[in-house]
């Protein structure tokens, strides 16, 4: 009889996630077993398990037209010990602790033969279209997606998976730019308080962080931020230009909604550099020939690839990324991190640990 293990499996869209019980998976070729200890919980969860999208203007993009079927293991910032390798894995050490790349592609296209998988059209991420994280095992396809811990805090390292490639990405396409120039950076949850990180890792300075919480900008100024906005009144968009000393030419949105993108096109430069991050949902309208005039470069960050991995964790080995806030929940109570995350009452990632 085939050795079973506890899941926390989407079963059912927008219900809470529900334990059951799977056969543990044998790895085979390159695949490699990974017995998970620590896993992120991220938005994108959540969204995954309401089901869908917001497109704007009422359209809704639904998870199950990408390929998503149910039950499903969700959770994608994985962390763990390896305990099993397929015979074609090579020399992964048994026992040894890894940080899992998740946004595994096909394997064959052009995107992921440049290390660019979550850039893949034929997308099989963990935790998204495969069984992830929320298991007490996870099969990693190959070995180049795991990532030695070394003396890393786990329950930080399992966050560089999303939020740590997600905020380095984003930040890799404002930069260069002199350590004095105003980055703005709009939302202070997890990912804004990992992008001041990464920022001040690059030595970058002026770093300028909006919400609508208080309570997220102070851990804003503790991260290492040297201004704060709160934009949740009428006053934002003149805040924040106060703030930044006028137009910005850096902005980075881990919201973006409908509102944050009407913010953020209001108060960019000349040749300023916008990178939408968040899936909050929505739409605007774009004067195409006024973002000519205003020489506006809009980027659209979909987490990170392998590099950005190696890049983050080995900025954590050399003690320049300062660690995001971790609040550890025991493994079993994913539901209530869902319901924590959903009510905006977290400070950094929630992370379950075994």
């Amino acid at each position: 009889m085939a050795e079973e293990m506890e899941v926390w499996a989407l079963t059912e869209w927008n219900t809470p996630l529900q334990k059951i019980r799977q056969s543990v998976p044998k790895p085979t070729r390159t695949e490699i077993l990974v017995k998970v200890t620590h896993a992120g919980v991220c938005h994108s969860d959540l969204h995954s398990a309401e089901g869908f999208y917001d497109m704007g203007g009422g359209k809704r993009f639904y998870i199950k037209d990408r390929g998503m079927k149910l039950p499903l293991v969700l959770g994608h910032e994985i962390l763990g010990e390896v305990a099993a390798v397929g015979p074609d894995a090579g020399s992964v050490s048994l026992g040894s602790r890894q940080i899992v790349y998740p946004w595994v592609g096909c394997g064959t296209c052009t995107r992921c033969i440049q290390e660019e998988d979550n850039l893949c059209a034929a997308q099989k991420g963990l935790g998204t279209l495969k069984n992830g994280g929320f298991a007490e095992y996870v099969v990693v396809p190959h070995p180049k997606y795991l990532i030695d811990l070394g003396d890393l805090d786990p329950a930080v390292a399992c966050t560089f998976g999303c939020s740590g490639i997600t905020t380095l990405s984003a930040v890799s396409k404002v930069m260069p730019l002199p350590p004095n120039e105003p980055v703005l950076l709009i939302g202070a949850g997890g990912l804004g308080l990992a992008a001041i990180s990464v920022l001040k890792a690059f030595g970058h300075e002026c770093i300028i962080s909006a919400d609508i919480d208080d309570k997220k900008l102070v851990a804003a100024t503790a991260a290492g931020a040297i201004k704060t906005v709160n934009t949740s009144g009428p006053s934002a968009a003149k805040d924040i230009l106060a703030a930044t000393n006028g137009p910005v030419i850096a902005v980075i949105d881990f919201v973006n909604s409908s509102s944050t993108a009407n913010l953020v096109n209001g108060i960019t430069a000349k040749g300023a550099k916008w990178v939408q991050v968040g899936v909050m949902g929505g739409s605007i309208e774009l004067s195409l020939v006024g973002n000519i005039f205003k020489g506006l470069t809009i980027y659209a960050n979909i987490t990170g690839n392998l590099e950005h991995l190696r890049s983050v964790v080995q900025l954590a080995k050399e003690g320049k990324l300062a660690p995001v806030p971790v609040q550890r929940m025991d493994w079993n109570s994913v539901n209530e991190a869902f319901d924590t995350l959903k009510a905006g009452k977290v400070t950094g990632r929630i992370v379950l640990v075994k």
